[in-house]
């Protein structure tokens, strides 16, 4: 499927979704509590997305420098950008990776650091959106007793991020388990016919490759590095605190009672969810269940357009300006090369690299 159909698809899905969500919520109370909402605190949400993009931009540069690199602010903010239109046309937030790794790349960093960058950084989100649910739990304790549902979503991603640590820690510390299970990954997808049979070997050594400098990339991380990356999290966590304000600002400014604890309970079970909805940039489970969390705090003909409107300033103002970084950096033409697995430009390049 070409990046054209994918970004068609994400946008036909907006649409029908925001159209649902306005018909089935909007009621006559609806304007009238809108008319007084405060501007002031609507300003103050926007401001907030901007100081997201900021902070995830600290993010990156801090990351970079673990890993022995220098960005600049205008360069990690188009591969934030780019991040936002990677993951909205492909299911599960997947293509945000690939686009952050070339734009990275296009800036000299090295293959296996832009992996390992790219990768550290959305684990970061993982583990501390992970590490809400404990605190909001000690500090809201009867707030899961009410909702059922959610108790059910705590257990899952307990579960996941279980296993994503033990995942993490064997592929530094016994890379060779990895290595196996991505061969054996490689010779079934060729023996599927996915797979070109002559480029086996070749496509076996770069996965190798990359394994080996992720792991000394992570290692580089927590060892010369340790500075930069534990201020890469104090990032992390400011840039994570500030996106999930965005919400409770909204409702306060439609006038209703912020308990903002919970709040951000529920907020980070359902991001946490939504790196795994298969329909391309999570559309229509966002819209929705951003609706439904909303619906938790505000009446259901309010939950609806403030719904809209968090998705609106969060995230389809980084979609248009990723769009544009896109257009302007690659081109229609090579953002379908950037995202297919067959092209070896990086590769090719890689190994002149390594020959000089």
């Amino acid at each position: 499927m070409t990046v054209r159909k994918s970004f068609s698809i994400f946008l036909c899905i907006v649409i029908l979704t925001v159209m649902g969500l306005l018909f089935f919520s909007i009621d006559s109370s609806t304007i009238g509590v809108l008319r007084h909402a405060d501007p002031k605190l609507l300003f103050a949400a926007a401001v907030l997305v901007v100081c997201v993009w900021l902070l995830d931009s600290f993010k990156f540069i801090t990351l970079a420098r673990a890993a022995g690199e220098k960005l600049t602010l205008r360069q990690t903010l188009a591969v934030i950008w780019i991040n936002y239109f990677g993951s909205a046309i492909t299911p599960m937030q997947s293509g945000g990776g690939p686009f952050q790794i070339y734009l990275l790349y296009r800036h000299g960093v090295s293959v296996g650091k832009s992996v390992a960058i790219t990768l550290v950084r959305t684990m970061q989100i993982l583990f501390l959106l992970a590490l809400v649910v404990p605190f909001s739990i000690l500090y809201e304790p009867d707030f899961l007793g009410h909702h059922v549902v959610l108790k059910w979503f705590v257990v899952y991603v307990v579960l996941f991020m279980t296993a994503a640590v033990l995942l993490m820690f064997v592929s530094v510390l016994r890379p060779q388990w990895i290595k196996k299970g991505s061969n054996w990954c490689l010779v079934k997808l060729k023996r599927f016919g996915i797979l070109n049979p002559g480029r086996l070997l070749c496509n076996v050594r770069k996965v190798n490759r990359e394994i080996d400098n992720y792991g000394t990339d992570i290692r580089l991380f927590l060892s010369t590095g340790r500075v930069w990356f534990l201020l890469s999290i104090v990032f992390a966590v400011l840039h994570l605190w500030v996106y999930m304000s965005i919400m409770p600002c909204l409702i306060a400014a439609v006038g209703f009672e912020v308990r903002y604890m919970q709040c951000m309970l529920a907020e980070s079970l359902f991001l946490f969810l939504l790196y795994f909805v298969p329909t391309p940039g999570a559309s229509g489970a966002a819209e929705g269940g951003a609706a439904a969390v909303l619906g938790l705090f505000v009446p259901w003909n309010l939950a609806g357009v403030l719904a809209v409107a968090w998705r609106l300033i969060s995230e389809y103002t980084g979609v248009a300006l990723g769009t544009a970084v896109a257009v302007k950096l690659i081109g229609w033409g090579s953002v379908d090369r950037v995202m297919r697995e067959e092209d070896e430009s990086f590769t090719d390049t890689e190994n002149r690299r390594e020959n000089k």
